[in-house]
């Protein structure tokens, strides 16, 4: 942990041989709220309240926003304790290397990298698509009907351009991207308020239908494990659409990424965290209760489902706005998804994961330029061709795992480093965190057997990498 905290401190001018130097510390709380803001409104907003209410809550939609916003709010406070006296880049994997072990703190990496590449993969696909829609583009280049998403790849590598070029660059351009975004958020929810038909919302909680249609491996993996008979809306979909629509907070912990590029962590970084959820849950809750009051859940459009319901009620000016806030969420999602897989790779490079070089701090950007490239490349090409909507259950599991873990790291600190200084504290441990691993479990539970499978495969990929490389060029193992 000292060893973590201080690795820094005697490099000031390399943070490796022919480095030009370390990350450099321009952040506040409001930048970091900014960030935080910038990732987690974005594809959640604009795309899954269309499909979970109609598929699996009805207007209910609301409560599981508000259930997934809880369990991310308990997980926030626990990323705040280990970000303000943590500091670092790598968020929850430099938590897991310093508390339970560097294998975990592999692992936790590697599902990172899973979260932050495939969300940016289905974001920059959803930003071609409302790009296409709004300029009415070529179906060949733009949106989900495209061979090769042009759109897609376009918007990959302009971000990727910023987030490379450096971190005041970043905070300028998601800054304003999410003042625009939050504006129309508002617009929505004061404007569609009038719109709203109090007839929309019976009932709140659709009763139970029978879901046997489903396949055992489209089942969510309690009901797979129990044999319970699949069923849709009812309490039981209201909880799967609220493990599914926490894609839509997915992300909040980029924020802790930046650590070592706050002025003043102990401070900044619990605002940052705390600020972002709390303002992003109000929105989520707010704008679903008018959407689903707008227009009937059973009519509710997947594709665009905040737009057409301005058309529904005659108001199809406000589509512009609507796209507009759009375009801007998801670019702004993109950009710090980006900037945090530079962040991690990093963190796993300094520690002799991977290669050191892949994660070199650039002399003039002083921003890890080449693994911010790699990763842009990566994610341009998956972008390109490879439909990812059905994904985002992918990116759930993967937050939740990560924030399970983060959780567990509070526990274990507060006994094997009861001493250090924490300029933010988690009230109530161990009740609190346990609480939080034990919601962010059972989220997990109620998201399909298929995404398990996929997640499992994920695993044992980032295992074998291990075993090849991770394990004989670690940086404690060359100290051993």
């Amino acid at each position: 942990m000292d060893d973590v905290i201080h690795q820094n401190d005697e490099e000031p001018g390399a943070i490796a041989e022919g480095g030009g130097g370390g990350l450099q510390k321009r952040l506040k709380a409001n930048d970091l709220i900014g960030f935080g803001i910038g990732i987690v409104i974005g594809t959640g907003i604009f795309t899954l309240t269309g499909v979970q209410a109609k598929n699996a809550a009805g207007p209910g939609i609301v409560i599981s926003f508000l259930v997934a916003g809880v369990v991310a709010a308990l997980a926030a406070v626990c990323y705040a304790e280990l970000a303000a006296a943590v500091p670092t880049a790598g968020s929850s994997y430099t938590y897991a290397y310093t508390t339970i072990g560097e294998i975990f703190a592999w692992i936790i990496a590697w599902d990172l990298i899973l979260e932050f590449a495939l969300g940016s993969a289905v974001v920059a696909r959803g930003w071609s698509g409302y790009l296409q829609d709004m300029f009415d583009l070529p179906t060949r280049w733009f949106g989900e009907d495209a061979v090769v998403n042009v759109g897609a790849v376009f918007i990959v590598l302009v971000v990727g351009v910023v987030a490379t070029i450096g971190i005041r660059e970043s905070k300028i351009v998601t800054n304003a991207l999410v003042l625009i975004k939050v504006a129309v958020c508002i617009f929505v929810i004061v404007v569609g308020a009038f719109y709203v038909k109090a007839a929309n919302f019976s009932p709140f909680i659709p009763p139970s239908q029978d879901g046997k249609d489903l396949s055992e491996l489209k089942q969510p993996l309690w009901q797979w494990i129990t044999g319970a008979d699949p069923t849709a809306f009812g309490v039981a979909g209201m909880l799967s659409a609220a493990a599914v629509v926490f894609f839509a907070y997915s992300g909040f912990e980029a924020v802790a990424n930046l650590g070592e590029e706050t002025e003043k962590p102990g401070r900044d970084m619990p605002r940052g965290l705390i600020g972002t959820l709390a303002i992003c849950t109000v929105l989520y809750a707010l704008v679903c209760l008018v959407l689903t009051g707008m227009v009937n859940y059973t009519e509710i459009s997947e594709g665009a489902p905040i737009s057409n319901a301005f058309t529904v009620v005659g108001l199809d000016w406000a589509n512009v706005l609507v796209n507009i806030a759009a375009i801007a969420g998801l670019t702004s999602v993109l950009l710090v998804e980006i900037v945090a897989l530079g962040r991690i790779g990093f963190a796993v490079s300094r520690d002799g994961l991977i290669p050191k070089g892949v994660g070199e701090i650039h002399p003039r950007f002083h921003t890890p330029a080449r693994f911010s490239i790699g990763v842009t490349i990566f994610i341009a090409v998956l972008a390109a061709v490879i439909p990812l909507d059905a994904l985002a259950e992918m990116v759930s599991i993967g937050t939740l795992f990560a924030l399970f873990v983060v959780a567990i790291a509070v526990i274990v600190l507060r006994r094997t480093k009861p001493t250090m200084k924490r300029p933010f504290r988690v009230p109530q441990v161990p009740i609190v965190p346990i609480l939080a691993a034990v919601l962010c479990v059972a989220l997990m539970t109620n998201l399909a057997t298929e995404t398990w499978l996929r997640f499992i495969v994920w695993f044992a990929a980032g295992i074998l990498i291990y075993a090849l490389y991770g394990f004989r060029h670690s940086k404690l193992r060359r100290r051993a």
